[in-house]
């Protein structure tokens, strides 16, 4: 090793020293069993009362918006404006997209569906890419189904704990490392309810 420079054994160490995230999914009420012979159902997506990082949503939002217009006038609210366009345009239909494509019922928006999976995102970890060292993302969120005509009876719930973003090479986009929680989260989920 004396022969590598000391910057690589430096990003080295760090790379093993970081511990593996697996995901965990794990049924904490009711039956998703009913689900079986559905072929569809409808997918909706909340955020409330979101952590990310250390923080509450509102002030990881207003931190970096001013952190970003600090090193450059408006990117700031570029970032901002950002953030939250990324769930609709981006997470969500990733989410569905590799939902479908790792089982045999078909998520997305089917209001008329018998029943609706609530994905409540409720933590973020961002993780970050600067080149020389790099931090995963994950989410964690609990997967609601209830029935569609009647919100207030619940189906199943289940845990979704540490679903990674991870991505090798040029994800130095925080929107496209999350995008990957989101589709790692939906692949494991299909799979889940197919048991």
């Amino acid at each position: 090793m004396q022969h590598l420079p000391k910057m690589a054994v430096m990003v080295l160490l760090t790379v093993l020293c970081i511990p593996a995230i697996a995901q965990k999914l794990k049924l904490t009420e009711g039956d998703p069993g009913v689900l079986k012979g559905q072929q569809q159902l409808n997918v909706e997506f909340t955020y409330d009362h979101l952590s990310v990082g250390k923080d509450s949503e509102a002030d990881y939002i207003r931190k970096k918006t001013t952190e970003y217009n600090n090193k450059e006038a408006g990117k700031g609210d570029t970032w901002a404006k950002a953030w939250k366009d990324d769930r609709p345009t981006r997470y969500e239909p990733k989410f569905d997209s590799l939902f479908n494509d790792n089982g045999d019922l078909k998520a997305g928006n089917f209001p008329d569906a018998t029943y609706t999976l609530i994905f409540h995102t409720t933590f973020i970890e961002p993780g970050f890419n600067v080149g020389v060292a790099r931090k995963n993302s994950y989410i964690d969120a609990e997967a609601i189904i209830v029935e569609t005509a009647n919100r207030d009876k619940v189906v199943a719930k289940i845990t979704v704990d540490n679903a990674p973003g991870r991505m090798m090479g040029f994800d130095f986009d925080t929107g496209m490392r999350i995008t990957e929680s989101y589709a790692v989260a939906a692949k494991k989920l299909a799979k889940f309810l197919q048991k």
